[in-house]
């Protein structure tokens, strides 16, 4: 056989009689043809994950509903934070959090209110003496932050987010708040049944050391927060349904400094806005970093009466005379400790004192 002969083949392919270079490129190129279609397809699906992925809200570059931030632009601690207060909410029980961290979030509860020019303002009233009020906190071993004393002394537009480690500083910050400012819950309620010389006996008042001026002469005395009568309406509702285990009152009967402090809440919210159903959710998150103990009493006895997870307690319930009141709580912690269901929670709350 000739080399013509022997180079000269019949294509499998197309069945031509080729030589055996022709061949051979017809074969390399028949072998292409499914390798291009493979890496096409593998661009493709790259394609589509990321499409995926960015369509998520996931990419690194940038948080869920945020705009990415500008070229060179420096995001501080305290910017951080306040994306942070915006972004964050409260848990569902799906996120796989123990009853505990459902009472208290980990990343605190976003309150629908921010603080304003309050800070300055109760200083100004003589309601809040910043020194003392700063030195409270360095004697606990907790002194203020930097935004803590901007909030005081500058005043702040920052969402008002609570947490365990500023539970107390707002416990103590919205009790001059509800003490200080003018409301009817104030001049026409419960408070007044001695009249206005009997206003200095409560634990609400008398128990208020922090300021420069007799906590009988700030009661009810500046307007700090001026409510129109559909939110006074939305305040009164809220308050006079809100109990405390403590003393067994309702929030619009403010004789102690959780009452006080609440009172004073819900007139910021209100005056921010907040509905009434966000102000009831607010307040049952509030009491489980002010009521941590309590609380969490009341979110084991609703879970194993009822199953329901702590997110999805109706705060009207949950924390009214039936289950918050000092009898109605009374009743439900006999209960838990009858059947073997009573812990503890993990940090305590605020004491009925500064």
């Amino acid at each position: 056989m000739s080399k013509a002969q022997e180079e000269t083949r019949i294509c499998p392919h197309c069945g031509q009689a080729l030589a055996e270079n022709v061949h051979g490129m017809r074969r390399r190129e028949a072998r292409r043809v499914p390798l291009a279609l493979l890496a096409i397809a593998v661009l493709l699906a790259g394609v589509v994950a990321w499409g995926v992925y960015a369509w998520d809200g996931e990419l690194p570059s940038r948080a869920r509903g945020s705009e990415p931030a500008g070229a060179g632009e420096q995001v501080g601690p305290e910017a951080e934070q306040a994306q942070d207060q915006v972004s964050a909410g409260p848990p569902a029980a799906s996120d796989g959090l123990s009853l505990a961290e459902q009472v208290q979030p980990p990343g605190g509860y976003p309150l629908p209110a921010s603080y304003g020019n309050l800070g300055p303002e109760l200083v100004q009233a003589g309601a809040i003496d910043y020194d003392r009020f700063a030195q409270l906190y360095l004697q606990r071993g907790q002194p203020l932050t930097s935004l803590q004393v901007g909030i005081l002394k500058e005043g702040s537009d920052s969402q008002v987010v609570i947490d365990p480690e500023n539970a107390h500083f707002l416990l103590n910050l919205f009790w001059a708040v509800g003490l200080t400012n003018q409301n009817p819950i104030l001049v026409e309620g419960p408070m007044m049944q001695r009249g206005r010389e009997g206003v200095g006996s409560f634990a609400s008042t008398g128990g208020w050391t922090l300021g420069s001026r007799q906590a009988t002469e700030l009661y009810s005395s500046v307007p700090l927060i001026q409510l129109t009568e559909g939110q006074q309406a939305r305040v009164e509702e809220v308050a006079n349904a809100i109990y405390r285990p403590c003393c067994g009152n309702h929030t619009a009967f403010p004789d102690c400094n959780h009452g006080m402090a609440m009172l004073g809440l819900l007139q910021l919210m209100a005056t921010d806005g907040a509905s009434v159903d966000e102000m009831f959710q607010a307040a049952k998150y509030v009491n489980g970093f002010w009521y941590p103990q309590q609380t969490l009493e009341v979110a084991l006895y609703y879970q194993a009466t009822e199953g329901a997870s702590f997110a999805d307690l109706d705060a009207r319930q949950a924390f009214g005379a039936e289950s918050f009141s000092a009898a109605g709580f009374g009743r439900l912690h006999q209960w838990l400790a009858q059947n073997n269901l009573l812990k503890q929670a993990p940090s305590q709350g605020g004491s009925c004192g500064v």
